[in-house]
């Protein structure tokens, strides 16, 4: 058994512990990477990045059959699905050298391909080596969430995993989850020529604003869309070509191909927690405000944590560990000011407190709601992306929460994740000014469409205007 010793041990090389890994080495620290499977985790290899490669591929080919809306011949693509999925996999060949063993090495980390588990509070055993650490960060991530559904171990199915390897595109798309990955990769399928329906226990992209999920699920259904809600899933029967879904009120779906997608589940299982004296919860590792266990010389970030599964809430964790683990500095991480997308079209994306959140955390009659939809802005409709809407949620003149509906609507809920992290207000967003045409401009607009009332339709400020146009010179 070899046994080495180090400032800082890192189990995962997914994003938020290469992160981790890259900033202590960097700053000086001895650093083992443990990962025993592939480097850059499930965002490169199964999630974020092929998923958007997918989406794309989907976006082009609906854009070729809807051209006239532009003056050009509608065209119907000739989709070869392997092909899509040879282009998947090169953005993630292009993207994996950033994430790779060789690179982090180059920074002076040692990684060891190997899986790891705890032999005490310090220690963790990997292979044939032992490694004592000062500090350990726990970022081994999460994996998909299968359901106990009875006669699912039964057939062939797909998760976001295994999804990626498929070459042939599925003539009946069957999605078990409405949730954002569900609802992607139904519409990027549906895109690329697939029949698709959505099958969802509750309601379909249930975790956003109820009005903004609306205004997508209704542009997703025109798309061709099949949604089905408060559809149980109660038993799935069949074999490879002909796979039924039956729901608790009785109705059957019957399709070509099987995507679970209800959600995610922590990677805790491995690593012998109970031996470091490491507590979990359902949802997975259990810690404070700084992201400590209940071993504080351990951390635990990104989906393991048990919070809110999202890159960048890895990214965001990475560095609230390091600030602790390299300077002995108290950090405390925090979910408000923390942005999430979903890549359907139109895309829908948040930050902060929903307009039933905020109405709950403060006097609801204090509660102030502004909004400012697409059709008004110029790039928009110069475009024909003019269905979407702006809604920001207001407590004595500070943004506390947005939702966007609409084209690129995770790029501008940047704008308002900056704003709830630096704690503007509502004028200061006033006082932007945008270039003409952008799309940008629907942000300032609707602070605008928050304080018109205040000028427009106020009694005093009218007497007000009146009395100085009097003396005026």
């Amino acid at each position: 058994m070899n046994r080495i010793s180090c400032d800082l041990l890192i189990i995962g090389a997914g994003s938020g512990g290469l992160s981790v890994a890259a900033g202590a080495a960097q700053m000086g620290a001895d650093v083992v990477l443990l990962e025993r499977h592939k480097m850059g985790g499930d965002c490169l290899n199964y999630g974020c990045v092929p998923s958007k490669a997918l989406i794309q591929a989907g976006k082009v080919a609906h854009a070729m059959r809807t051209a006239s809306r532009y003056g050009i011949a509608d065209v119907v693509p000739e989709v070869d699905y392997g092909a899509v999925k040879d282009h998947v996999h090169g953005v993630i060949d292009t993207i994996a050298p950033v994430d790779s063993q060789e690179r982090f090495e180059g920074f002076g980390v040692r990684v060891i391909r190997e899986e790891g588990r705890f032999v005490s509070e310090t220690e963790v055993e990997a292979g044939d080596t032992r490694i004592t650490a000062r500090r350990i960060v726990l970022a081994t991530g999460s994996r998909p969430f299968v359901p106990p559904i009875p006669g699912l171990d039964t057939v062939p199915y797909l998760t976001n995993e295994s999804l990626w390897e498929l070459r042939e595109l599925p003539e009946h798309l069957l999605v078990i989850g409405g949730g954002p990955i569900g609802m992607e990769m139904a519409q990027a399928h549906l895109r690329l020529g697939s029949k698709v329906t959505v099958i969802e226990g509750a309601r379909a992209l249930g975790k956003d604003d109820p009005e903004l999920a609306a205004l997508a699920l209704e542009k997703l259904r025109a798309e061709g869309l099949v949604i089905e809600e408060e559809a149980l899933a109660k038993e799935v029967r069949g074999e490879d070509g002909r796979i039924e879904v039956e729901t608790q009120d009785g109705r059957v779906f019957t399709g070509s191909h099987l995507l679970v997608a209800v959600g995610r589940k922590a990677n805790t299982e491995a690593l012998d927690l109970e031996v470091a004296g490491i507590e979990t919860t359902r949802t997975g590792i259990k810690v404070d405000d700084r992201l400590r266990t209940t071993n504080k010389r351990v951390f635990a970030i990104g989906d393991v944590a048990g919070g809110l599964q999202f890159t960048h809430v890895a990214g965001y964790h990475a560095g609230i560990v390091v600030r602790q683990a390299m300077f002995g500095l108290p950090a405390k991480a925090g979910t408000d000011h923390i942005p999430w997308a979903t890549y359907t079209d139109p895309e829908l994306a948040h930050v902060g407190l929903t307009e039933a959140e905020a109405k709950k955390r403060y006097p609801s009659t204090k509660v102030e709601i502004a909004r400012f939809a697409y059709d008004h802005n110029d790039r928009a409709q110069a475009e024909r992306h003019a269905e979407g809407l702006v809604k920001v949620v207001i407590y004595k003149g500070k943004p506390v929460g947005a939702s966007i509906v609409g084209h690129q609507a995770g790029e501008h809920i940047n704008f308002w994740a900056y704003a709830l992290s630096s704690g503007a207000k509502m004028r200061d967003i006033t006082g932007m000014v945008s270039p003409y045409p952008t799309y940008g401009e629907l942000n300032k607009r609707v602070a605008g469409a928050y304080f018109s009332p205040r000028l427009f339709e106020s009694d005093t400020v009218k007497r007000v205007v009146r009395l100085v146009q009097r003396w005026l010179p």
